[in-house]
């Protein structure tokens, strides 16, 4: 029966590809020489390499099939096309991609998030250590010098290719500064602190920065950046919950923390913030969105992304922000700066830079697999923003 139901899927999921070759820009070729979709010279080439076993997947598990089926080597970006823009079209098309009776089916299909990923305090640590405690060694190796993992802002005015993306990430640090009015003797809070990039910016303009984050190796890397630049009197970093916070701040930053927040603690995440906020404080973070109707379509299932590379994770919309600082904080949205295309930009230079020092990746431990799964991670993120289903956006809170 098992067998039976395989075959069958296989055959619904050769049938949703090929009406997908009529809906997507994309030209799918087979190893027998056939293809299906626009001939246009620059289509990009989605390479089927092995067509019944992608079928098979595909008809077993669609929300995992795509990404496992790369990371197998059953499909491939095909001729001179990159994988970014392969998996572009895609995502500009992701609402319409799947006929509608088979739409219907997600409820079926979906898998609920495994209740060990709920960002509880014990779940929390474990989310973030299952990602930022691989290895200091790896981040080093793709990252800019400043070592930040977050979204970088180029300079609008020229072309992105033209400036470095250190320069890149300081102008994003400088801009969440900013907007959270930081100075000489302001007292920061900044939760997750990353490798210490924002905490090194802000003491740099004499701030007094607690920084928190449940990475032991980040925590033990930006503790030593610190000291290396002789600002550890004025940085404190601690392996610390954001909800075992105590103190009061002037000024409260957070870069890209909220998506390892999850929905069900958003309302205390924002109480936290507002609880341990000076009279006249500042708000300001950096945050990946989605759209509102996307977020409440997707925000119960289990895909690639939380299963391979984040889990516990969940994207925001702009109006769940919102809403929940309504019910739950004094403060609200007083300014907002959107970075989509400039964080589509910053993938693409990691990625590269991945690519580039695979070599050097290798003797860490790290094998094609790894290597095919966090290539296929970084174009997947990269098209998300670039056809712009995804967007993240610096915001300033303020109370009224």
């Amino acid at each position: 029966m098992s067998q039976m139901y395989d075959v069958a899927a296989a055959r619904i999921a050769r049938r949703i590809v090929k009406a997908a070759a009529k809906r997507v820009d994309v030209r799918f070729t087979f190893p027998d020489g056939g293809a299906w979709g626009p001939t246009a010279l620059g289509t990009p080439e989605f390479q089927l390499v092995a067509p019944r076993e992608f079928y098979r997947r595909l008809g077993r598990d669609p929300k995992m099939a795509f990404g496992e089926a790369y990371v197998a080597g059953e499909w491939a970006a095909g001729g001179e096309t990159d994988l970014a823009d392969l998996l572009t079209p895609f995502a500009a098309t992701l609402e319409t991609l799947i006929p509608a009776p088979l739409r219907k089916m997600r409820r079926v299909i979906d898998r609920k998030l495994p209740h060990h990923t709920n960002n509880t305090r014990r779940g929390a640590r474990s989310n973030i250590e299952a990602h930022y405690d691989m290895s200091n060694d790896l981040f080093r190796l793709f990252l800019d010098d400043t070592m930040t993992y977050s979204s970088a802002w180029f300079d609008d005015s020229d072309d992105f290719d033209d400036e470095p993306l250190e320069s890149a990430q300081l102008r994003k640090l400088d801009g969440v500064l900013d907007y959270a009015d930081v100075s000489e003797g302001t007292r920061l809070l900044e939760i997750g602190t990353g490798w210490g990039s924002l905490a090194i910016r802000a003491a740099e303009r004499g701030a007094r920065v607690t920084t928190i984050t449940l990475s032991q190796q980040q925590a033990e890397l930006a503790t030593e950046l610190v000291k290396d630049r002789g600002l550890d009197s004025l940085v404190d970093v601690r392996l610390l919950d954001y909800r075992d916070v105590e103190g009061e701040y002037d000024a409260i930053v957070s870069i890209e923390m909220i998506e390892a927040v999850g929905e069900e603690f958003w309302p205390s995440y924002f109480a936290t913030i507002d609880r341990h906020l000076a009279p006249g404080g500042r708000v300001a973070i950096q945050a990946i969105l989605m759209g509102h109707d996307r977020m409440l379509e997707t925000r119960n299932s289990y895909g690639w992304i939380q299963k391979y590379i984040f889990p516990g994770g969940l994207i925001p919309s702009m109006q769940a922000i919102e809403e929940v600082c309504a019910a739950h904080t004094t403060f609200r949205v007083t300014h907002r700066r959107e970075l989509g295309v400039h964080y589509a930009e910053t993938l693409r230079r990691w990625r590269a830079t991945f690519n580039r020092r695979w070599d050097d990746i290798v003797p860490l431990g790290y094998d094609e697999a790894f290597r095919r799964t966090w290539e296929f991670y970084l174009a997947y993120c990269e098209a998300g923003f670039a056809s712009r289903y995804l967007g993240v956006s610096q915001v300033r809170f303020a109370r009224p």
